[in-house]
């Protein structure tokens, strides 16, 4: 026999013990992630094997022949040769395999931490949320107190305070800059809970004066509704606001959200979807179930009353 072929054999044999050594069958045979991993050694090691001597042989062996190609690098070219069928056979396996595995296989109907930690997650949300679904008022504040010093403090502050500008005041409904920002670039933030955009200031008339919002009526109306829908710039509001706002700011269903008063489905909304404006992008808090989100929100309501 050939001493090429005769290594390739002792080699192959020699990986493939290595493997049944180093695979813990007591614990892993029942496990279809182990079970994958061994096959794929195995077809690993065959097909390595394979391939060398394949390769080694044919340098052994085989004469060039061929035309060039027109390209070459310093003088080296290179031939024109079509794609090897095996190889070809080889990768497109290779693509059917990635497929499956990512479509069918592992990690979607396979054993995995980050779904079993899923699972114990739901079941323990919907035990939380069916043990306290009939707390209200201060019990409710109070619940929402300690899940914003777990979820928002960082951001916000122990106070609600924003921490000198960093995140938004929640001591106070809105601010004039935040409600300026949101005149002058649009909003579209699902405040309500769905896609219902603010246009920018190209495409806010004051009916008033007939023309678009200038930038002394913007100060105005967002000094207006920053002081708690009063003083200076109500003429402006209602000119130019109150249509989709409402005469008193609170909003419209499925048009506006209420800019005068905080809203708990407002606040939920800002918390399940996040929010872009002046002072940069607030993240979702996918982590809270929905009973912690309703008692964040009668907190964050509870700061301004």
């Amino acid at each position: 026999m050939n001493k090429l072929y005769l290594g390739a054999i002792v080699v192959t044999v020699l990986m493939l013990i290595a493997t049944y050594v180093s695979f813990d069958f007591k614990h892993g045979s029942s496990d279809i992630v182990n079970q994958i991993a061994i096959l794929g050694a195995v077809v690993l090691v065959i097909a390595t094997i394979f391939v060398v001597v394949k390769y080694v042989r044919q340098m052994q062996t085989d004469t060039v022949t061929g035309e060039l190609m027109d390209e070459n690098w310093d003088g080296v070219g290179e031939y024109d040769n079509p794609v090897p069928t095996g190889w070809a056979i080889v990768f497109a396996l290779t693509m059917i395999w990635g497929m499956w595995y990512y479509l069918v296989g592992y990690p979607v109907n396979a054993y995995s931490q980050i779904g079993e930690y899923n699972e114990d997650a739901k079941v323990l949300n919907d035990k939380f949320e069916a043990e306290y679904k009939h707390i209200v008022g201060d019990k409710l504040v109070e619940m929402g107190e300690s899940v914003y010093l777990s979820n928002c403090a960082a951001c916000h502050g122990l106070n609600a305070d924003g921490i000198d500008g960093q995140a938004a005041d929640l001591n106070v409904r809105i601010e004039k800059s935040v409600v300026k920002d949101a005149i002058e670039n649009g909003s579209n933030n699902h405040l309500l809970g769905m896609e219902m955009p603010m246009p920018d200031r190209n495409g806010l008339f004051n009916m008033n004066t007939g023309a678009l919002i200038t930038d002394a009526e913007i100060d105005a109306v967002s000094a207006f509704v920053a002081n708690g829908m009063s003083g200076a710039g109500a003429d402006v509001f209602a000119g130019t606001c109150a249509a989709c706002h409402g005469e008193d700011g609170k909003g419209m269903e499925s048009v506006s959200p209420n800019i005068a008063t905080y809203d708990s489905a407002l606040v939920v909304n800002v918390i399940v979807e996040g929010k872009k404006g002046a002072i940069g992008t607030m993240p979702k808090m996918e982590v809270l179930n929905k009973k912690q989100k309703e008692a964040v929100a009668a907190y964050v309501q509870s700061l301004s009353n």
